[in-house]
């Protein structure tokens, strides 16, 4: 785990491999520790970095309402320290609204991006209730009931009783998010614009992976657009977790839709 400071605040990331910059997002209560079978998949061509969001793992976690915005600023601070100028960013879930920011205002600097188990729809009302019982929940009973809570619905309720290990493992990962972290985040979430415009409007290659069972993120609320720069995949038997679930598959997606990237950027 490397560490860096820009104007005081610390943020934390993975880093393997050489070759043109791949950053890939971690989700809500994750941590870089979320692509540990992805990003060896990638390193032998790529070179992968993976940071911990704010409020998340390593990273700093100030006190209060974080922006989806901020956390997207702070994504091209870390690349402006890592002195990358251009890059393919990937997101899963909360990394994708991540993404889809940082999309609309740094166009300039991706050569493409991605949602995996995201969306560039808002939060409705119900979901924005859920996000203050969310907070509310981490205030009162604090992050481990709430990820215990959370990350087996995370997964295909098919797979939950199979992939023990792998659940067990997300949990251990949350478990090390700052209550104030989650909290904040979640009201990033809560909070965030509807960015279908930035995915029907970009001529940047486009990668957008649903999970063929995912329960948190529906497949039709993946793939709200069209287009010659669009590679949509549905990962087969999965949920919202296939770096977990289906890692081969999702690596293979990933390196597919990479390939095409560099073509596209020769």
């Amino acid at each position: 785990m490397e560490k860096v400071t820009v104007e005081g605040f610390t943020m934390a990331y993975e880093e393997q491999g050489q070759g043109e910059a791949v950053v890939l997002l971690h989700g809500f209560c994750g941590s870089s520790a979320y692509w540990e079978k992805i990003g060896p998949m990638l390193a032998d061509d790529y070179r992968v970095i993976m940071p911990d969001l704010r409020g998340h793992g390593s990273t700093d976690a100030p006190m209060g309402a974080y922006t989806i915005e901020r956390m997207a600023d702070d994504v091209v601070a870390l690349m402006d320290r890592l002195g990358v100028s251009k890059f393919t960013l990937l997101g899963h879930s909360m990394g994708g609204y991540v993404t889809l920011s940082l999309a609309q205002r740094y166009a300039e600097r991706l050569k493409g991006f991605g949602l995996i188990h995201s969306t560039a729809y808002p939060d409705g009302e119900e979901a924005k209730e859920k996000r203050l019982q969310a907070v509310a929940t981490i205030g009162n009973k604090g992050i481990t009931p709430f990820v215990d809570g959370l990350v087996p619905g995370l997964f295909a309720p098919e797979l939950r009783e199979t992939l023990t290990e792998e659940v067990n493992r997300a949990k251990e990962i949350g478990y090390k998010t700052p209550p104030q972290g989650a909290s904040g985040a979640a009201l990033a979430m809560r909070e965030r614009a509807d960015r279908r415009d930035v995915l029907s409007s970009t001529v940047l290659p486009v990668l957008l992976v649903a999970g063929e069972n995912d329960a948190v993120i529906p497949i039709e609320r993946t793939f709200t657009t069209e287009g010659p720069s669009v590679t949509k995949a549905v990962i087969k038997g999965a949920g919202h977790m296939s770096m977990y679930e289906a890692p081969e598959q999702l690596a293979a997606v990933i390196r597919d839709y990479l390939r095409g990237v560099s073509s596209a950027s020769k």
